[in-house]
């Protein structure tokens, strides 16, 4: 399914404005009928992996440890890409009408919300239902704390620690630790912390 290309969806993952048509909905209802079997799954590990390679439209390897506790939520899913050693925990969000990449042992707090769509300022743009896409990628080792949402975009550096509830409105560099709303970097990550 995500190999299939037609200029609506070229212009939503180019981050151009488009228009969620029929196909793009179609594709939204797949993910749903896919998300409603996860979130209803049993805690058996081998069982919740085949949703989630199905989900992903990708092989996961046996060693990838990935741990998305129900309930998950996400447009496509095919539209995310997950490093080994992920953790999301419960309530996460993930919209994915852009890509989505994750690195290498991230780990996400309860409710953490990952925002790709873009939507016009102008009320006579978003009247049209018209919207855009952005890319966000969350580098290797990132820990995003509960409730803490990342806008359409960003890019997380490697190593950073996003604290509870924070609002992540521009990139974030690698190796710090940064909070609030809107989200800024507190400090940088001293080599000796444990």
């Amino acid at each position: 399914m995500s190999g299939k290309s037609y200029p609506e969806w070229d212009r939503m993952m180019n981050g151009e404005l488009c228009n969620p048509d029929p196909i793009i909905t179609l594709r939204m209802r797949r993910t749903r009928e896919i998300l409603q079997r996860y979130n209803s799954s049993s805690e058996d590990p081998a069982q919740r992996k085949r949703i989630l390679e199905e989900l992903f439209d990708q092989p996961l390897a046996d060693d990838d440890l990935i741990i998305i506790q129900p309930p998950f939520y996400c447009d496509f899913g095919f539209n995310i890409t997950v490093g080994k050693n992920f953790f999301a925990n419960f309530d996460c969000v993930i919209l994915d009408c852009g890509l989505v990449t994750i690195g290498d042992d991230v780990w996400f707090g309860p409710k953490v919300q990952i925002y790709t769509p873009s939507h016009p300022i102008d009320p006579t743009m978003r009247r049209k239902r018209i919207e855009s896409a952005h890319p966000v990628v969350i580098g290797d080792t990132v820990w995003i704390g509960g409730g803490a949402i990342v806008l359409p975009g960003i890019t997380i550096g490697e190593n950073s620690v996003i604290g509870a509830g924070s609002v992540v409105t521009h990139d974030i560099p690698a190796n710090v630790v940064a909070a609030g709303n809107p989200c800024r970097v507190l400090r940088e990550i001293s080599a000796d912390e444990s």
